[in-house]
């Protein structure tokens, strides 16, 4: 019995029964392993094509192993990489702004030094203050929650502004 002559997969009659025989199995395994959402075609198709391009390393009889093999690990790698994507999905995206980078640290500073100037004032008039500047209240309303009159209302806002301004340069 004399062996065969050393055959490769290069050779076109070969690599085309190669790839009638083993491509719808390789497609159905891909398929009932990993389902249709990452394409099994697609991976079919590569797998046949790194078959193609190592054919001379790749005899025939060894060819069905390196198909799976190889498709299976196209596939392995298509998860993890939809894994990847998905954990950045994930993440909370920085909001982008079209500020300079000058303008928001001088942003940062001018709040820095509002914050420090508010804590300055006294409890009365930031109480006012900010009952009347954030939470939007009139005068009439701070005058009743607090228990006081609207003339003492005005007196504490007035004041803090003051203050404000000689804290904060820029108001």
């Amino acid at each position: 019995m004399s062996k065969p002559l050393h055959q490769n997969s290069c050779e076109e009659h070969i690599y085309s029964a190669l790839f009638k025989k083993h491509s719808k199995n390789l497609h159905d395994f891909l398929y009932y392993k990993f389902g249709s959402y990452l394409n099994p075609k697609d991976k079919v198709q590569d797998a046949f094509i790194k078959l193609w391009d190592n054919c001379a390393k790749v005899p025939p009889e060894k060819a069905k192993s390196f198909l799976f093999t190889t498709a299976n690990n196209l596939m392995l790698n298509a998860v993890a990489h939809q894994k990847v994507v998905l954990k950045h999905q994930k993440r909370p995206q920085k909001s982008s702004t079209n500020e300079s980078p000058e303008f928001v640290l001088e942003e940062k500073q001018y709040s820095e030094k509002l914050q420090s100037a508010l804590e300055k004032l006294t409890e009365a008039q930031r109480v006012a203050f900010m009952m009347n500047r954030v939470e939007g209240k009139r005068f009439k309303e701070i005058a009743e929650l607090l228990d006081i009159s609207v003339k003492a209302v005005e007196k504490r806002i007035y004041g803090a502004l003051k203050k404000l301004r000689e804290d904060i340069k820029e108001l």
